[in-house]
């Protein structure tokens, strides 16, 4: 469903069972992040009507999402600590060229969140089937669903306000670009690297 071109290696669970804690933190800023993406395309592309009543609904899942993984932290007995760089993301936001039309800008956009959530929603699958701690692992699961309703109407918006053949073009060619991402990132101790 997914398509990404290269799945996560299961390893990477081990790096998270030995961090927990440090995973949660930036597992808390994404969601964070994820909120103020969907407040920028109200922001940038309050006409499309559809569009910005999904963004608000997102907001709010987003940041309650936040919470809970906040939640977990402090009963870990932890706090949020700092927020850190995500160089996945950051590589994803410079694939596409600036300028073009408005409407491109929206499309290409709406690609990276589509790519950003899928990503999101490979990992927290992972975490669902191999995390050891069994109450995490139901949190990852029932996650992971949400996640892939995101990636899915973030490619339906892009499908709906791009041509199709051209918007299955680029959406190719960011799947490619991200899979050279992953195998730079795959090792850290981060959602996405």
């Amino acid at each position: 469903m997914l398509h990404l071109k290269l799945p996560t290696d299961p390893r990477w669970v081990n790096i998270v069972e030995k961090n927990v804690d440090e995973i949660l933190t930036d597992h808390a800023y994404c969601e964070q992040k994820a909120a103020s993406t969907a407040i920028s395309f109200i922001i940038g592309f309050p006409d499309h009507t559809e569009l910005v009543s999904e963004m608000s609904d997102l907001v709010m899942e987003e940041m309650s999402h936040f919470k809970m993984v906040h939640d977990i932290i402090k009963e870990r007995g932890g706090h949020l600590g700092r927020e850190r760089k995500d160089p996945y993301v950051h590589k994803l936001r410079f694939f596409f060229p600036k300028g073009g039309s408005r409407t491109e800008s929206l499309v290409n956009r709406l690609l990276v969140a589509a790519l950003i959530e899928g990503r999101s929603c490979e990992r927290f699958r992972l975490l669902s089937e191999e995390l050891e701690d069994k109450k995490l692992a139901k949190f990852y699961r029932k996650l992971m669903i949400s996640e892939a309703g995101h990636y899915t109407m973030f490619l339906n918006f892009a499908r709906k306000y791009g041509d199709r053949e051209i918007v299955d073009k680029k959406w190719q060619e960011l799947l490619a670009f991200e899979a050279e991402v992953m195998k730079e990132l795959s090792t850290g101790e981060t959602i996405h690297g």
